[in-house]
């Protein structure tokens, strides 16, 4: 496994100090490495690499879809062949070869739902319990009949599970369905909730979109459905763990969120991928819906491989998220920690249609040795009264460039519409750099636009008194840059909260001295 060899043929021994248990010292090696860097061996059923007609087919027949889904899909790669990938961003890579990829991969032991715990693949089982997921939900995952029953422990999170191009399980479904909430893959969606997903999907992210948005319509191989009927607040809150397994394979998921009428959601993102030399693509789509007077809170800690410290490996991360707050008084809030990826392309955005509607975003991209993220926000402002505010902290190490990006719109008929934007960047380091491009357009002159930005270093004298209490460097800094993310931390549910502020110190690993 890679993070096991790199740990024993590195460069630097340990000295381990008198009194400091072996337990310690385990803790610490794992804590400076990307711990989720392990490849699961595993029997996998490929489609052929490459992308045609046919493999866009094959996808729509593995996932057993309707004839209106695959010829949904058969539009998509159509206007796919017709676009140009795009190069405006501050990031540069090789050029992708898309023929080179496998875009559909699953564990052949998934081929049959298993019924008990005896049928399923041990290694699966190996994969969930290295990935923190209790046995409580390790039983509803693999599928195990009336694991329903079997007695929860903690506070209850639903988790959708995604392996490579499809869905192992998710968890909760029969309790969230006594409140009428749906929460399913979204293959599970097409074939069970046909009337929703056409009525919903592709609506707030059309099929021509963008270059990977199309890419994804035409392969998405699964993701999240989530459903909240008028008037329900969610008893749980919901979650999906994404993880790239397989070499050569793209991850490609799509997923849709409702909050209808008065309703409440609160839903979380993870994601891990192996450690490898080469990297690889994942370009995924998310839509969600928020209907008069519901609510929903986005929440992702992205936590793919960034590639090591010479800049080698790691995960392409081009994403499209975007809300559209359609019902007057609708809320939408995006909450990321970005860490992970060795390129980001990402812009998590609010359309603020109906009337008194309001869209937050609140993120923290983190870049060090060789990253590159090119990640904000749009908020859309199109009905009266709408309200956004943006609170984005950029910090850079190492050979990092981190570019902050945003638009904030008022429209013609946006009247009284208010933003507030606050965008900070932080370097370590004299060989980073940190970028901010903003865009502001407003069409009314009732809408009022606040727009704040600050650029610093590390504080010396900051840094200073930490060493002065004991602290190493590395801890110094990692307090510091706490600090300056709180306002981000804070907004993240209690869940991500504490994962959050680890994955900021871990990140920044070996950016000073």
């Amino acid at each position: 496994m890679a993070d096991q060899t790199a740990e024993q043929t590195g460069p630097t021994e340990t000295v381990v100090k008198e009194g400091v248990d072996q337990e310690t010292v385990d803790a610490v090696r794992e804590a400076g490495s990307y711990k989720y860097g392990w490849q699961t061996d595993i029997e996998m059923d490929y489609a052929p690499k490459g992308l045609t007609e046919d493999i866009v087919r094959l996808i729509s027949s593995k996932n057993e879809e309707p004839q209106w889904m695959t010829d949904w899909r058969l539009e998509a790669y159509a206007r796919w062949l017709t676009k140009k990938e795009p190069d405006w961003a501050m990031v540069d890579y090789p050029e992708i070869d898309f023929q080179d990829q496998f875009y559909y991969a699953r564990p052949k032991s998934m081929e049959v739902k298993p019924k008990s715990l005896d049928e399923v693949d041990p290694k699966l089982l190996a994969t969930y319990e290295k990935l923190g997921i209790p046995l409580k939900e390790q039983m509803i995952l693999a599928g195990v009949e009336g694991a329903e029953d079997a007695p929860a422990e903690g506070r209850k999170v639903a988790v959708d599970a995604v392996f490579d191009s499809v869905s192992v399980g998710t968890t909760f479904q029969a309790e969230l369905k006594k409140a009428g909430v749906i929460f399913c893959s979204i293959s599970e969606a097409i074939r069970e909730h046909p009337e929703l997903v056409k009525k919903y999907l592709g609506s707030v992210v059309p099929v021509s979109d963008n270059f990977y948005a199309t890419l994804n319509s035409a392969v998405f191989s699964d993701g999240s459905f989530v459903y909240v009927p008028p008037g329900v607040r969610c008893p749980m809150e919901l979650s999906t763990y994404f993880r790239i397994n397989a070499e050569n394979t793209g991850q490609f998921e799509r997923t849709l969120i409702i909050a209808d009428k008065g309703s409440y959601v609160s839903y979380l993102e993870g994601c891990t991928a192996p450690q490898r030399d080469t990297s690889q693509l994942h370009a995924a789509v998310v839509e969600i819906i928020a209907e008069e007077d519901a609510e929903v809170k986005y929440s992702t800690v992205q936590n793919w491989y960034p590639g090591d410290e010479n800049g080698k490996g790691g995960i392409y991360n081009f994403v499209t998220k975007r809300a559209d707050c359609r019902g007057d008084r609708s809320k939408v809030m995006w909450t990321q920690v970005e860490t992970g990826s060795a390129v980001t392309w990402k812009y998590p955005s609010c359309i603020l249609r109906g009337d008194d509607s309001q869209g937050e975003f609140y993120s923290i991209a983190i870049t060090n040795n060789w990253q590159q993220a090119d990640t904000g926000t749009k908020m859309i402002h199109l009905g009266k009264n709408t309200k956004s505010r943006i609170v984005s902290k950029g910090i850079s190490a190492g050979h990092a460039q981190n570019t902050y990006r945003g638009l904030v719109s008022m429209h013609p008929k946006a009247t009284n519409a208010r933003n507030f934007t606050q965008c900070d960047s932080l370097l370590i380091g004299s060989t980073c750099g940190a970028h901010t491009v903003p865009y502001i357009e407003v069409k009314n002159n009732s809408a009022r636009v606040e727009h704040e930005a600050t650029t610093s270093k590390v504080d010396e004298d900051q840094l200073f008194y930490c060493r002065a209490r004991g602290m190493d460097e590395e801890e110094a800094v990692a307090l510091v840059v706490n600090g300056f993310c709180k306002d981000v931390l804070q907004a993240l549910p209690m869940e991500f909260a504490m994962e959050a502020q680890q994955l900021v110190a871990i990140s920044l690993e070996g950016s000073v001295g």
